[in-house]
């Protein structure tokens, strides 16, 4: 029986990007290949804040602290903190999915479609991906309607997954794609990657979107310089850009200024609604 290394199971609302505000159960999945330290940073510089952090100090993930620089979500990847995972099997993480939806299904009785987010860390690592369509074809899974990736967009799909999503799969895909800028500390050579985010392109009934954090004009301009490399390989998708913040102070101070950068240019703006919300704690 497979197994699935998960960080967290919650239910909320979606935050960020083009499906902000709709009731979604997330499953977060444990590793990266990034780790995305620069955030909050004066550019050039890594955070060590999460180094910091203590794991022999704390008994569960919802106790770890927020961090205001590098990674928010930094117990997805960092190996120190695997403790606070669980690796559950196939049919127990099925169970666990619908016990986090209002009616124990992905259609309430109102009708509405509850979507699913699959976050991390990076859920498209390889083997990531050969787990996800023998989830999608058990028992439980049959009602879904609405199924989001939050991807780094750096890994290109396996043939298999991509047969799967092409021909088998009865939900709505969509690549919530958050290309990192020089501002999250990762090199752009490896970061901003048009073959990838055409790989998602090309999956029939698929929908895909950009989402960059950014901080200031410097990062905005990284933005348009993205937006052109995508362009010119014949990319084009709705593009939003979030303002940088794990914590809910250093968001706020961001976030009117992302907005009028974004209507300069016509980009959509993704507040972070979790933390309008819920401060961007774990589990939210």
């Amino acid at each position: 029986m497979k197994k699935f290394r998960v960080t967290e199971v919650f239910y909320s609302v979606q935050g960020e990007g083009q499906f902000v505000g709709v009731p979604s159960v997330f499953l977060r999945v444990f590793g990266c290949n990034f780790t995305c330290q620069g955030f909050g940073m004066p550019k050039g510089e890594l955070s060590t804040e999460y180094l910091d952090v203590d794991p022999n100090n704390y008994n569960s993930l919802e106790e770890l602290p927020l961090v205001k620089t590098g990674c928010d979500s930094y117990a997805s990847w960092d190996p120190r903190f695997k403790s606070f995972t669980t690796d559950i099997e196939i049919d127990a993480l099925v169970e666990l999915l619908l016990k986090h939806t209002p009616t124990g299904d992905w259609i309430t009785d109102t009708g509405q479609a509850i979507h699913l987010v699959i976050t991390g860390g990076e859920p498209l690592l390889p083997g990531q991906q050969r787990r996800w369509p023998e989830l999608f074809r058990l028992p439980g899974m049959e009602n879904i309607k609405n199924v989001t990736f939050e991807t780094n967009c750096t890994q290109l799909l396996g043939d298999n997954f991509v047969n799967f999503l092409a021909t088998e799969a009865g939900f709505e895909t969509t690549f919530s794609c958050s290309p990192k800028l020089s501002v999250s500390g990762e090199p752009w050579d490896i970061a901003i990657n048009p073959e990838v985010a055409m790989d998602y392109l090309s999956i029939p009934s698929s929908n895909m979107y950009f989402k960059f954090v950014v901080a200031d004009e410097t990062d905005m301009a990284e933005v348009d310089n993205a937006v052109r490399e995508y362009q010119h390989k014949g990319i084009s998708a709705p593009t939003y850009c979030m303002p940088v913040g794990g914590c809910e102070a250093e968001y706020m101070e961001n976030r009117s200024k992302v907005a009028e950068a974004c209507l300069k240019r016509g980009y959509r703006y993704s507040p972070r609604l979790h933390v309008d919300l819920f401060g961007n704690n774990w589990g939210t």
